[in-house]
């Protein structure tokens, strides 16, 4: 350690702490790395999120760190020494890419993806692989090859996905940054089930990073990499650190107007989530910006298209990654809703409503397997919604408005509750930047709310937000057509920098 650089007062848990301290000499990479495994070895009997570990070769990369700024033969990466997870789809060299299918275990990462070199190359140093659901196809990080990862709060809930892993490590404490990607809300729904803020690029600030592709014949949508991390100002290292976006200085003009709605699709908001809208709106005004309240019946078409066009090649794709494994439950059966006929699908649809389950009846007509005409159907609906959108939010930055219509979900409930995400997919839909920041946690008089139903899915939604006090709410900040990262990173700080009423 250079003795002329003070050390840190005491051991930094951000990110952008942890860097400043480590390029000047006066933090060990070494140091920060042992105590972040110390925090995983505290907390991984009950969280299993970390599920392939490479600590000697960490080890290793922090002391060689150290080395070089101590020897001054180089200059430090803007994430000197930050420990840094990777969601398990992401190639680490030595490591598996199994997506929680037996089948696959035995095949190992001959290199690292693009998206971990750049983080090496900025100077973090990469402690394993996180846990995912399997064939990342559930909003539930659980698979018969890792098993289930559990909330750090509340062991009976499970940290959303499919970034599930990387998020319960981030909030755990484990580490300040964690790599992961999105087709339908798999940063943003863990992010805000956990408690952390996540942001996900562009396609062409970021793109997908090398991720592993389950979805090879989807064309019109594509995952994004991205990151999780607790606070706002990580992720914005690390989308600079690595070139992801322009630094928040370069930015034209700060956000002056933001967009709002609180409307959560096919299942209605949990109490909980509403204020939590409500309460970033209102700290947006005391930071100076316009809010103005449109309509979020947008959000909702978006969603059914964007469940249209993934569910166009019947699960074919994610069928081919088992290989004969089976799938899990919850796996198995959208697999099976995905392959369900569509002459068969109207009838289906009819019986499941006359039971009372209005929500799946309609998942059941707006999805299945589409001919190249139907699919090109999709798409020009798809463009016509981008011009209704553009011209609902003209003026405007960015969109505040809900991640998830329910706090985080009680394992094993995510098959029955995928329309939860729906406030998630305008963003995947028509590639716009999009983050998740916390705001608030579950009252206890919000946890009984809902009115009885007989529909199943909105019955599981009570029971999701029963119990569910002192649970973590956010809120979802979608960049307008035109803005770019920077944008939605400046009003997730004002947010998370909330002012006292």
């Amino acid at each position: 350690m250079n003795p002329s650089v003070p050390p840190a007062p005491e051991q930094p848990t951000s990110a952008v702490d942890i860097a400043r301290h480590v390029a000047a000499g006066g933090l060990l990479a070494a140091d920060v790395l042992a105590a972040s495994l110390r925090m995983h070895d505290k907390r991984a009997p009950r969280l299993n999120g970390l599920v392939q570990s490479r600590r000697r070769e960490a080890e290793a990369e922090a002391t060689a760190i150290d080395d070089g700024i101590a020897e001054g033969a180089s200059i430090a990466g803007p994430l000197a020494g930050v420990p840094v997870s990777v969601k398990e789809c992401f190639a680490v060299r030595g490591l598996a890419t199994t997506l929680g299918i037996p089948g696959r275990r035995g095949l190992v990462d001959s290199d690292d993806a693009d998206i971990v070199r750049r983080v090496r190359a900025a100077g973090a140093v990469v402690i394993g692989k996180a846990n995912v659901p399997q064939a990342m196809y559930l909003h539930e990080t659980d698979n018969p090859v890792w098993g289930l990862t559990r909330h750090p709060l509340d062991e009976s809930r499970g940290p959303g996905g499919s970034s599930g892993g990387d998020a319960a490590l981030v909030a755990a404490g484990v580490v300040p940054l964690g790599i992961g990607n999105d087709l339908a809300g798999s940063l943003r729904q863990p992010a805000n089930a956990c408690g952390i803020a996540a942001i996900m690029p562009r396609t062409a600030a970021l793109g997908e990073g090398g991720g592993f592709d389950t979805l090879p014949g989807l064309k019109a949508v594509r995952p994004r990499a991205g990151f999780l991390a607790r606070t706002v100002d990580d992720l914005g290292l690390a989308v600079t650190a690595i070139g992801a976006a322009r630094p928040a200085a370069a930015v034209p003009s700060a956000p002056r107007r933001v967009a709002w709605w609180d409307d959560t699709g096919p299942i209605p908001p949990s109490p909980a989530v509403r204020r939590a809208v409500h309460e970033a709106v209102a700290r947006l005004e005391s930071h100076g910006l316009d809010v103005v309240r449109v309509t979020g019946d947008i959000a909702a078409e978006a969603a059914w298209l964007l469940l249209g066009i993934v569910a166009a090649d019947g699960g074919d794709d994610v069928r081919r990654l088992f290989a004969g494994s089976r799938p899990t439950r919850g796996v198995g059966k959208l697999l099976a809703i995905a392959r369900l006929p569509r002459r068969w699908r109207p009838l289906v649809a009819a019986v499941l409503r006359l039971t009372g389950n209005r929500s799946e009846a309609e998942g059941v007509l707006r999805t299945g397997r589409r001919t190249p005409a139907e699919l090109a159907g999709l798409m020009a609906a798809r463009d016509a919604l981008v011009t209704r959108f553009s011209a609902a939010v003209v003026g405007c930055d960015a969109v505040v408005c809900p991640v998830s219509a329910v706090p985080a979900l009680r394992q094993g409930s995510a098959a029955r509750l995928v329309l939860a995400a729906a406030p998630c997919l305008l963003a995947n839909l028509f590639d716009l930047p999009a983050g998740a920041v916390p705001v608030t946690t579950v009252r206890t008089e919000e946890e009984r709310c809902r009115p009885w139903s007989l529909d199943p899915v909105l019955r599981a939604a009570a029971a999701t937000d029963r119990d569910s006090a002192g649970l973590p709410v956010g809120v979802q900040v979608v960049g307008c057509p035109g803005r770019d990262e920077a944008t939605v990173l400046h009003v997730m700080r004002l947010i998370e920098s909330a002012r006292p009423s």
